[in-house]
């Protein structure tokens, strides 16, 4: 093996009482991929902001190039040639590529020369980027490109990539995987967060396992195979099938015709969309991050302004209910139980500064007798069964949920909707921040509402999760329906493409 980059040696951190990480020990070497797994509290993004400067050690030590460092802040992590690129992107829309590049640098700045750098490091490593494109107009993918430019202008020779893929279409991350390689054979340190077990084998040279702020072990990557990884981050044997069942009963239960969603500016998020989500039946929604998925579950939920077209909710085949002009409260009503999972989950999905048992009661307060009083005794029975069997890590359920790690805050926000027994469960990233055990129990409480006849909308961003789980899927492309395909008989790379191409056509 080469040299050593990092070298973590019982470094430690706590959060009151609370170990985040405890004498973990292990390093990274230059000119290697290093995947870093783990549950969720599992340590890894606390670790890794360490290294970052975002926060100090409690104890322990973190050497750089064979030197002990003390790491204090961002800027003293940029000084080592530290670079983190995180899932959310830190930069200014109206300002051009170039100017997000070289923002927050020290001295004089002379534009015409950063971009000559930028060209020389995009055609060294395999990148496509404009220097003089305005972020507004950029792809998703050319956003995080930008991110990973930035940090390589500033000299970082050890990179971290917190879920790179996550919003990526597969050709895209294959994209992504040929400059990391080419970053790599420069002798760049790379370590990357993911979930995804399939492109840690892809794209790694060997596996760290963290396991409730510990580290267990490393592995080759060549060496191991997805289940012996999971199985070491969970601590005991994990089934990785989604079973998925044959639909039974399936009959027309959301009816979505022709309609078009403008937001503020008058801008087109949703474009004449026509589809039907059948009971008994789980209907993928694929497109890159923005393309209309928002708007449209936020359509059918009645929290968003419709420009033109019909959503019907049909209870059986002769009677259909237009929910176009009615709001969450007039829906429920009717009698019609409509579940939503959004992806802001503590902007729409919880209340932040409420507990466990208070946010459960938000579903049901109105349902009780009394205009005065409310009962909680069933939301606080509901907020048991659910950090039970969600394994919900919290001190108390008086805990306010602001407070939870944000894969606990989901749980909590996917066990109050699913337990509603919806006619209709709609979910915008369901599992996004999950760990692999959390996301098959997900996974599991979707498929009984499917058997129980619910119309399961499903907004995924991992297509082979898609895949497996959907019984059909729609793609969307810019606000638009490029197609539905089978679950059962497409592939990953159509459903990459029909998200880039309008109409499935090139």
């Amino acid at each position: 093996m080469s040299e050593v980059a990092v070298s973590f040696k019982n470094v430690t951190k706590t959060f009151g009482k609370v170990y985040a990480n405890k004498d973990v020990t292990f390093d990274v070497y230059k000119g290697e991929i290093l995947s870093l797994l783990g549950e969720n509290g599992s340590g890894k993004t606390t670790l890794m902001n360490m290294l970052s400067g975002i926060y100090y050690p409690d104890g322990g030590q973190i050497f750089i190039n064979g030197k002990e460092e003390e790491i204090r802040s961002p800027r003293d992590a940029f000084d080592l040639g530290i670079g983190m690129v995180h899932q959310h992107f830190k930069l200014i829309d109206v300002l051009t590529t170039t100017e997000n590049i070289v923002i927050g640098l020290k001295g004089k700045l002379n534009i015409k020369e950063a971009e000559k750098k930028i060209k020389a490091i995009c055609d060294k490593y395999g990148f496509e980027v404009d220097p003089n494109k305005k972020v507004y107009d950029l792809s998703v993918s050319e956003k995080q490109t930008v991110e990973i430019v930035k940090v390589l202008f500033r000299g970082a020779d050890i990179l971290i990539l917190d879920e790179p893929t996550a919003v990526l279409t597969p050709q895209e991350t294959e994209k992504l995987f040929h400059v990391m390689r080419n970053m790599k054979e420069d002798g760049k340190s790379i370590i990357i967060i993911t979930h995804k077990l399939h492109e840690v084998k892809a794209i790694s040279d060997r596996v760290a396992v963290l396991r409730k702020g510990e580290f267990i072990d490393e592995l080759i990557t060549a060496e191991c195979d997805e289940q012996q990884m999971t199985d070491m981050m969970v601590g005991h044997a994990v089934s990785l099938n989604i079973e998925r069942k044959e639909p039974k009963n399936v009959k027309p239960r959301i009816i979505v015709d022709h309609l078009s969603v403008k937001d503020q500016d008058g801008i087109y998020k949703l474009k004449d969309i026509s589809f039907i989500a059948n009971s008994g039946e789980i209907l993928g929604i694929a497109g890159i991050s923005g393309c209309g998925q928002k708007e449209l579950l936020e359509a059918i939920a009645g929290l968003q302004p419709i420009e033109t077209g019909s959503i019907l909710f049909a209870e059986d085949e002769k009677e259909q209910v237009e929910l176009i002009g009615k709001d969450p409260r007039d829906i429920a009503e009717m009698g019609i139980v409509l579940s939503f999972v959004p992806e802001d989950r503590l902007g729409m999905g919880l209340v932040g500064n409420m507990d466990i048992t208070d946010n459960m009661m938000l579903r049901s307060f109105r349902k009780g007798k009394s205009k005065i009083f409310t009962d909680r005794r069933k939301p606080r029975k509901l907020a048991e069964d659910v950090v039970d069997r969600l394994e919900v890590v919290t001190q108390s359920l008086e805990t306010p949920v602001r407070r939870l790690s944000g894969g606990n805050v989901q749980k909590v926000l996917v066990g109050r909707e699913i337990a509603s027994s919806p006619s209709v469960l709609m979910t915008a990233y369901a599992v996004r921040g999950l760990d692999i055990n959390s996301s098959y129990t997900i996974y599991d409480l979707i498929n009984q509402q499917k058997e129980n006849g619910a119309a399961v909308i499903f907004v995924g961003e991992d297509l082979d999760v898609l895949l497996e789980l959907s019984d059909r899927i729609l793609v969307l492309c810019g606000g638009e329906v490029s197609g539905v395909v089978d679950g059962r008989t497409t592939d990953k790379n159509t459903v990459g493409l029909m998200m880039t191409q309008k109409g499935g056509k090139a």
